[in-house]
């Protein structure tokens, strides 16, 4: 199989990628107290700088945008200097990484929220999901409605995220608006019944998106900034009734900011490709930036989507948990190794920072 467009150089606003191979956000739950990054994950991140571009874990905006135990904030000046020590090594390892932005809404547990109140939603309806939250998964707790009152406060954390983001030595930043998490609850009207301004039709439902986007955009700039959308997915119970032109709308509303990227995720997310029909294309031409595509790849599908140029980058995710080298294996055509998937969320350095890499190509000779 042929990886000469996977593995060429790409110009990404105003930094260049040594490839085309990103890897895409992987929560791993091990961020230490304070919500600070795990010492391991300067190791983690920096093995895998030989990816053209690294996207963070999604990283929580505020207190109030954390959903699972352990994941790693941008909120205090602590999680600033984790995270620059991360950026510093992925820099000296000639990486690029952007930092997810995230804020969870309605997925989340009152033990982890501000004074154990409720999670946040467009709607006060609770997610039939999951979270993983003392060391298990419980059900979600219900949420309640986000005050028309509160939402500039939502919009600045992200604002103030991303400048803390760049502050940390983040080459860029990546808005999560996929996956049933906040923006995308507002966006879908299976999870948003509002009837003021952000609720009925789609320019109300996908305000906050926008709206966030724009104050993130406007903070770092347009070339560093990128967003995530999923537009069908039902990961975390999240659904829509009329998807395509809801995010056709989103999306020739992110080309007019000049965002750098759009990452999507193809499908159902860790899932089928095809669970619902939706023309992926149609956002693409839309879009004059960088198209990120993600869901399900694997060499053979990445080769064929970049030479049709349906796509810019691909974004890996299992993969690149367990093959920190997933460039160099690609480029010799070497087995992968398996992920374990019991060492995921939550831990130490196994399943994290232990798979075996390949010998240097020197001393393989």
């Amino acid at each position: 199989m042929s990886t000469s467009n996977l593995l060429e150089p790409f110009k990404l606003g105003s930094i260049t990628l040594s490839n085309r191979l990103v890897m895409a956000p992987l929560t791993r739950n091990r961020a230490l107290e304070g919500l600070v990054p795990n010492p391991l994950a300067v190791e983690y991140y920096g093995q895998r700088a030989s990816a053209g571009l690294l996207i963070s874990e999604a990283t929580q905006v505020s207190q109030q945008g954390q959903g699972y135990q352990d994941t790693p904030g941008i909120y205090s000046k602590e999680q600033i200097a984790g995270w620059r020590k991360v950026t510093d090594r992925v820099h000296a390892q000639g990486g690029r990484i952007f930092l997810q932005l995230w804020h969870v809404g309605r997925i989340s547990h009152v033990s982890l929220q501000p004074k154990g109140g409720a999670p946040v939603a467009p709607s006060a309806i609770r997610a039939k999901t999951k979270t993983f939250v003392n060391g298990t998964f419980a059900d979600v707790s219900e949420p309640r409605v986000l005050e028309l009152s509160e939402i500039p406060g939502i919009i600045d954390s992200f604002r103030q995220g991303a400048a803390n983001a760049i502050a940390a030595g983040f080459d860029g930043v990546e808005v999560h608006g996929a996956n049933g998490y906040l923006l995308d609850q507002f966006a879908k009207d299976g999870t948003n019944k509002r009837t003021d301004a952000y609720g009925g039709g789609i320019e109300n439902r996908a305000k906050l998106m926008l709206e966030v986007t724009k104050a993130v955009a406007a903070e770092v700039g347009s070339e560093r900034t990128g967003i995530r959308i999923s537009p069908v997915t039902p990961a975390n119970d999240v659904s829509d009734s009329n998807p395509q032109p809801l995010f056709d709308y989103i999306v020739d509303h992110l080309n007019a900011l000049k965002l750098v990227y759009i990452h999507v995720i193809e499908g159902a997310t860790g899932g089928p490709r095809d669970i619902a029909p939706f023309d992926y294309h149609s956002l693409r031409n839309r879009f004059k930036g960088a198209y990120i595509a993600n869901n399900g790849y694997d060499l053979a599908l990445a080769s064929k989507v970049l030479s049709a140029n349906e796509a810019d980058l691909i974004a890996f995710g299992k993969l690149f948990i367990a093959n920190p080298d997933l460039v160099e294996r690609f480029k010799r055509g070497t087995p992968l190794n398996a992920p374990d998937k019991a060492t995921f969320y939550g831990g130490g350095a196994k399943g994290y920072t232990d798979y075996p890499v390949l010998e240097s190509a020197g001393a393989a000779e």
